[in-house]
């Protein structure tokens, strides 16, 4: 018997020690549970984090409860500028860089693109000479169904611009405002699909006149020398806008843009924005007298330069036979955009500064009006009103239908 006690004293010895060594031990550095009940999960409860802090990204643990919000419906568009008026809305989504690059983008519009069957085989040439000029440019041929697209994606941030385009009653209107709204939005080099591109536009600057400096780069159309001027033109000096070349957000063209769709609206309103009853010509409402009118505003703007004297004229640019630089503006002689046409001081197209051939298609072009002063021909051009381009060739055929409803 007392050796069955010592039997059992010893083993219940035994016992005690087993359980005192096996047993966990308190520490500040205590283990528990995850709060989610899971086995084998256990954090540091001093640190909130995993144990396993090289497995785990620094983090909350267990993560924050988010706040679920009312939910919302659709997409919501982003606030534009209220309060603001045409002008500053442009130039908020399209602000200006002068210091940037000319963007290498060459855009043309035309009924159809190159690939079609149905582009004509006499502007293939011309067409093809931009992008063999300018290698590495993005070349865009925009249709006229395109347009309406790419017009609704750049200016929905502005509808009152994208409701005066899809408003126009004529082509020729349409392709006009198309050139401002493209060089405006994205900048790059504007041409007439009836243009040949004879030097690059990397050769239309001087070399010694930075591009940082440079933010719009025009050609002179027309310098009419005679008393008559007005019968002929718009403008003593006129623009050209059949080629411009921009920086994206150039004040010009937020200036022509705004002005367009101003006049565009009005009319709208006022239920005369209809063929042969609108209270403006296509030359002053969408041509190139509202382009000239734009320029010489801007260069003549105290917002913009240091006026000194009195305001920049036509004087400045008649009879001009080289670039000619003001302020952030480069104007180019009537030979650069108008080689060949045989007045007005302009050479032909193999002279050094001949950069871009305008072939005024139109089917009708062939029957030119002659200037006579003193019983001698002294030139062949043909008025801006009276031309017809290809662009604008659908025009007529306009004008016949609105006559019939009227």
């Amino acid at each position: 018997m007392p050796h069955y006690r010592r039997t059992a004293i010893l083993a219940f010895v035994i016992l005690t020690a087993l359980y005192l060594f096996t047993s966990p031990r308190s520490s500040s550095s205590t283990i528990a549970r995850h709060p989610s009940g899971k086995d084998g999960v256990t954090i540091p409860v001093t640190t909130g984090r995993p144990s396993d802090t090289s497995q785990q990204p620094s983090r909350p643990y267990p993560p924050p409860r988010q706040i679920v919000n009312q939910k919302i419906s659709g997409q919501q568009p982003l606030s534009e500028p209220k309060g603001k008026t045409l002008r500053e809305k442009l130039q908020y989504q399209f602000p200006y860089d002068r210091e940037g690059k000319f963007p290498a983008y060459i855009w043309q519009t035309w009924k159809y693109t190159p690939a079609s069957g149905d582009f004509a085989d006499n502007f293939r040439q011309s067409e093809a000479s931009w992008t063999e000029k300018h290698p590495g440019f993005v070349h865009e041929v925009v249709t006229d169904q395109a347009a309406i697209y790419l017009m609704k994606y750049l200016y929905a941030s502005v509808p009152e611009v994208l409701e005066a385009y899809t408003s126009l009653p004529l082509p020729v209107l349409k392709a006009d405002f198309f050139r401002y709204l493209i060089l405006l939005a994205r900048g790059g080099i504007y041409t007439d699909i009836d243009t040949t591109a004879i030097v690059s536009t990397t050769d239309w600057i001087p070399a010694e006149v930075p591009r940082s400096t440079i933010g719009l780069v025009v050609g002179i159309e027309a310098d009419p020398d005679r008393t008559d001027w007005a019968k002929w033109f718009s403008r003593r000096i006129q623009f050209c806008q059949w080629t411009i070349q921009a920086k994206p957000g150039h004040p010009v063209l937020r200036d022509v843009v705004a002005t367009i769709t101003e006049d565009i609206l009005r009319m709208k309103q006022q239920g005369i924005l209809r063929t042969n009853k609108m209270d403006k010509s296509v030359i002053e409402f969408t041509g190139p007298a509202v382009w000239t009118d734009a320029i010489f505003n801007y260069i003549n703007n105290p917002s913009y330069f240091k006026m000194e004297g009195k305001n920049i004229t036509w004087e400045a640019f008649t009879g001009m036979e080289s670039a000619k630089k003001v302020g952030d503006v480069v104007v180019l002689p009537i030979t650069s955009f108008s080689p060949g046409v045989g007045q007005m001081g302009a050479k032909e197209p193999d002279d050094p500064m001949a950069f871009v051939k305008h072939d005024f298609e139109g089917t009708d072009l062939l029957q030119k009006s002659t200037w006579v002063a003193a019983d001698s021909i002294i030139g062949t051009w043909k008025p801006e009103n009276e031309r017809i381009h290809p662009e604008r060739e659908p025009e007529k055929q306009e004008e016949k239908k609105e006559e019939k409803k009227d």
